[in-house]
Parts: C-alpha cells; sequence; structure tokens
C-alpha cells in the first residue's frame, strides 16, 4: 500500500493550496481535504467520512493542517490512524481564541447569551453555541506533531502553543519564526516554512 498526505486548509484556503507541498513529499501521495464544515461539529461529522475514504488505500497517513485547520482535525480525527502532523499556525485554544474575539469587540458573556450570534466589526461571527461546544469538548491530540509558529501572530500566544505542546499525550515540537506572521504568505515566510518541512521530514 501506498503512504499518503492529507493537506487541512484553513478559513478562506482551498485544497488545491496540497499542489505546494508535493516537492517535500515525492513518495507520498498527497491529498487536499475538499471539506465544507464550519464548526467543530460539522468536522466531527465530516472529516472521518473523509478521511477513511483516503485512509482505506494508504498505509502511513500524515497531516498537514493549517490555522482553524488544526483544529478541526485534532477535534475530528484524533482516533485516527496518523502517523504523523504538521500544524502551521495552528488554532489550539479556541476558546482562549473567541473569549480574545469578544473582548477586541467589546461584547460580554451575557450579551452573546442574550443574543445567541453577533457579527463583529472586523469580520468575524461570535456565536454562543459555539464557545459552549467549545467548552463542552475539550481537544484531545495523541498524534507526534510539529508545530510552526510566527511570533507575531495575533491569534494564539506563543505561551498558549507551548502550553498545548506540554499537555497533549504525544511529542510535540514547536519551532518559532521571529516576525513571522499567523498566515505564511511571504518569501521569506515561505523559505523558512519549506526549510522547517525538510528539516522536519524524518522519513
Amino acid at each position: 500500500m501506498k503512504n499518503g498526505l492529507i493537506y487541512i486548509h484553513g478559513k478562506n484556503g482551498n485544497a488545491k493550496e496540497a499542489e505546494y507541498y508535493k516537492k517535500f513529499f515525492p513518495k507520498y501521495d498527497i491529498m487536499g481535504l475538499d471539506y465544507q464544515a464550519r464548526t467543530p461539529w460539522e468536522a466531527r461529522e465530516e472529516f472521518p467520512r473523509l478521511f477513511d475514504s483516503y485512509g482505506a488505500e494508504h498505509e502511513n497517513i500524515i497531516i498537514l493542517a493549517n490555522s482553524i485547520g488544526a483544529f478541526f482535525t485534532m477535534v475530528a480525527l484524533n482516533d485516527k490512524r496518523i502517523k504523523k502532523a504538521y500544524f502551521i499556525s495552528p488554532i489550539v485554544n479556541m476558546e482562549r481564541l473567541i473569549l480574545d474575539m469578544m473582548k477586541w469587540a467589546g461584547i460580554s458573556e451575557r450579551e452573546l447569551t442574550e443574543k445567541g450570534v453577533i457579527d463583529t466589526d472586523f469580520g468575524e461571527r461570535l456565536s454562543w453555541e459555539y464557545l459552549s461546544w467549545v467548552r463542552k469538548n475539550p481537544i484531545v491530540w495523541g498524534v507526534p506533531t510539529d508545530i510552526l509558529y510566527g511570533s507575531k501572530d495575533n491569534l494564539q500566544s506563543l505561551d498558549i502553543i507551548q502550553e498545548f505542546a506540554n499537555q497533549v499525550t504525544a511529542d510535540v515540537s514547536v519551532t518559532v519564526m521571529e516576525n513571522g506572521e499567523h498566515w505564511f504568505h511571504t518569501d521569506e515566510q515561505m523559505k523558512f516554512l519549506s526549510d522547517w518541512i525538510y528539516n522536519k521530514k524524518d522519513f
């Protein structure tokens, strides 16, 4: 059986981004997960089905996930047969991020509870249902994982990333790019990302 890599994009991304990573894994079949989920409970329904349809034909499977794609991965695929994961700017504490966004928008928990859903000026929709679900379903993750983090990430602090790395039940390494952002996109950032994959690849 062949080895496989599943790429899971972040918000506003798409499955075609998987093409970029083919040069790093020439001996792997690479697939971008073309998913529709917008909430963790939808991911928990959709991701296992997509994973199983792909995984049935592959012996060793690696996950490469970006931002909220990493969060959905941990929510939906922790019990799957995954050899290793690479996370780029992962959201590892969604509750903290939602609370931070509420603070940025000047929204209290009471207000969010009463209104249910509030659209912010910075383009995010805050949902009491989403926050409640996250609190009731803490992340459980047991896959060896390498994390790439930018020091100027405005969504998750390095302390949160390190706390996650210390709490999970698998080996986790964290590589920090000074002046890197949440979205790795400049030439300098993409070179750093490429070097990170080459250096972390152990197969």
